[in-house]
């Protein structure tokens, strides 16, 4: 790994990658699929697959390491900057090449937490992220296919460890690896969605069988894996409701939130960022949205396999918009269920009132966690003070209207009960 020189053409992928949505699903026994290819497991769900704690990186990287986890120490200091901007300007291309992808999501983890204290570590965000950090994270996004910020992979999939490695990934055994400024009210916001995912994997692990039931006309599967499905909402809907247990409404409106905010949308940042020294993008503002829970793949791939759809305005965009901010394995899943997936079709064609019921008994229930983000929304930002113009309470982490949006997803929802 070397010391970065003038960045190289060759260096900066081209970042039409990042504005390209693909839709190149094709009609597939997806049941034959091997769900290791998408980067999902029954016990993890869309977990990284692999133990983010025990992922090493090499010593090149130890000093940027160390000055991502040394966050809660410097962001309090109120000049967080300069002990950012002092830090090596390395030139990620071989590590890119060459490590594994359970290391450079790492390394994009603790990149991406430095950008955004960068950013929104002091009263005024600056319009230049300076190139000992543009470069890097730049070279990273393209390596894993990911926009160069934070994302909802690095803050939440790719964000804990086990306290016992042995024991299962739930909410008595998981603990936050890379802070922002530490605590337990941010914490427990991060492990109620590692949570949530874990338990959703026997439910996701479960939808190419059930796509090839619908193919095979076999209800007595399909029967049996829409009710287990239930029994899986039922737990993850449980967890979500933990959420006010740690995280404090006002706490995480004023302590937590304001870290993982983007650069599109946001009136802050309304003309975007300048990546310093990333060639390809020949000086001018990028524009990226923040993470956000939405960007879970969990309700996007239920979406898919149930049928449901959303209408052609504004929001659609908006959500097609969110897809380029997943891990491309799951973006495939999500495509390759939407593309296979026949289950409504087949259940309005049988007549079973059986299935229809199931049916509606999975829509009521991702209608129900919609409503419980919903609720969220308004109790932990929508009723906060306005904050700063880069916090406001009427524009979401991900620079959209929120609670319209919301409101219209839980609604077109709720409308698919057959």
């Amino acid at each position: 790994m070397a010391i970065l020189t003038p960045i190289d053409k060759h260096l900066a992928p081209n970042l039409r990658y990042y504005c390209v949505l693909s839709n190149n699903s094709k009609d597939h026994d997806v049941a034959a699929f091997n769900l290791t290819d998408y980067d999902i497991c029954k016990e993890r769900g869309f977990l990284s697959s692999f133990d983010p704690e025990k992922i090493a990186l090499p010593q090149d990287l130890a000093i940027i390491c160390q000055a991502a986890m040394a966050l809660p120490k410097t962001i309090p200091s109120g000049s967080v900057r300069r002990h950012i901007e002092d830090l090596p300007r390395l030139d990620l291309a071989d590590f890119c090449a060459s490590a594994s992808l359970g290391e450079r999501r790492v390394a994009m983890v603790h990149y991406s937490f430095l950008v955004q204290a960068y950013i929104w570590g002091e009263p005024e965000p600056p319009r230049h992220l300076p190139q000992c950090l543009a470069v890097p994270i730049w070279q990273l996004g393209q390596s894993i296919g990911q926009p160069p910020l934070l994302t909802y992979s690095s803050y939440v999939l790719d964000n804990w460890a086990r306290l016992d490695p042995e024991g299962p990934i739930d909410l008595s055994n998981i603990h936050m690896l890379q802070p922002f400024l530490g605590g337990q009210d941010e914490a427990w916001f991060i492990l109620i969605h590692v949570a949530i995912e874990a338990r959703a994997g026997e439910m996701l692990a479960a939808i190419p069988a059930l796509v090839q039931a619908c193919r095979n006309e076999d209800v007595d599967t399909l029967e049996t894996g829409l009710s287990a499905m239930s029994a899986v909402w039922d737990d993850m809907n449980d967890i979500f409701s933990r959420m006010p247990d740690r995280c404090d409404p006002y706490i995480y409106f004023h302590r937590v939130r304001p870290w993982i905010h983007g650069w599109k949308d946001n009136p802050a940042l309304a003309g975007g960022l300048i990546y310093e020294g990333v060639e390809e993008t020949a000086g001018q503002p990028q524009i990226f949205r923040g993470q956000t829970g939405s960007q879970s793949s969990i309700v996007p791939s239920m979406d898919a396999f149930l049928g449901v759809d959303h209408a052609g305005d504004p929001l659609r965009t908006y959500l097609d918009e969110l897809h380029i901010y997943r891990p491309p394995e799951h973006r495939k899943f999500i495509d390759d269920i939407r593309a296979n997936s026949v289950l409504r079709p087949f259940i309005q064609s049988v007549g079973s009132s059986m299935l229809a019921g199931l049916y509606n008994e999975c829509v009521e229930n991702l209608t129900r966690f919609r409503t419980r983000h919903l609720e969220y929304a308004a109790s932990y930002i929508n009723k906060q003070s306005k904050g700063g113009v880069g916090n406001t309470s009427d524009v979401g982490t991900g620079g959209t209207p929120f609670m319209k949006y919301l409101k219209k997803h839980r609604d077109e929802a709720a409308a698919h009960m057959l």
